[in-house]
């Protein structure tokens, strides 16, 4: 393996194949195939159903290696925790849409991204209804696959299989030259960072009146979009937990004078 393909190696390792509540042994056994056969080794299984599998290991033909290295997770956070860059795979219209991609595109930016040191995540949800919103809260982009608008309908490992090939031409067909070097001077924020401020940013709003905590949900999920799209570094990310805690200071002294 020459220096240039050692390196792209390396990047390609920084980025992981999520699969949520897959229902579907065979899908998850599939999705590795099309990983191993594109290069990506990394998969994370959010309470997948049915698993470990026989049908699972015989559909993977040739990549158990991936199959046995998957990671098993009890919530999607948990897969995301030291991920810095999520993108989630959905064909379904939201209410608050998030910057949306075709594959190649996103997988220019998800390339780009692994090669600065980020941890990239892309998501697939359960085959029968997708991601769900609270899942899509997690994302910084949304990636759809162009298909035929009388029938839309693609199989869970087709569609990581379509995502993992646009990843792969374009790190083997870009040289490290070519890529995107310019970026964050510092590493940006993890999933976990960001769930930390999610929860700071609430108090803070609950103790100023801000938000209503019978009622949070909606004014919270336009925060979460609104600060993913930022995509705040560590050095802002501390900016922002600061001023938070500099507003909670100062209503305490209030309510003590």
């Amino acid at each position: 393996m020459d220096v240039l393909h050692k390196s792209v190696s390396k990047s390609l390792s920084a980025i992981r194949v999520v699969l949520v509540e897959t229902s579907h042994p065979g899908n998850i056994g599939s999705a590795a195939r099309a990983m191993k056969t594109m290069g990506l080794t990394q998969l994370y299984l959010v309470n997948p159903r049915g698993y470990p599998s026989a049908e699972a290991t015989a559909l993977a033909s040739g990549a158990d290696d991936v199959l046995s290295a998957a990671r098993v997770c009890d919530s999607l956070e948990d897969a995301l925790e030291d991920c810095s860059v999520c993108y989630g795979v959905s064909a379904r219209q939201r209410r608050l849409p998030l910057p949306q991609l075709v594959p190649r595109v996103a997988a220019e930016k998800m390339v780009a991204e692994s090669r600065r040191g980020e941890h990239v995540a892309v998501i697939f949800g359960p085959e029968r209804v997708g991601l769900s919103n609270s899942a899509l809260d997690l994302c910084h982009s949304l990636v759809t696959i162009p298909a035929n608008p009388d029938y839309t309908s693609l199989n869970l490992s087709m569609a990581v299989q379509i995502i993992v090939y646009e990843i792969y031409q374009y790190q083997y067909g870009k040289s490290m030259s070519d890529s995107t070097t310019e970026g964050c001077p510092t590493s940006l924020a993890t999933a976990r960072d960001m769930d930390l401020f999610y929860k700071h940013l609430e108090e803070v709003l609950v103790q100023t009146d801000f938000l209503d905590p019978a009622s949070p949900k909606f004014l919270l999920r336009r925060c979460k979009r609104m600060f993913n799209r930022m995509r705040p570094d560590q050095n802002e990310m501390n900016i922002l937990r600061g001023f938070l805690t500099a507003i909670q200071k100062t209503i305490d002294i209030r309510n003590h004078v």
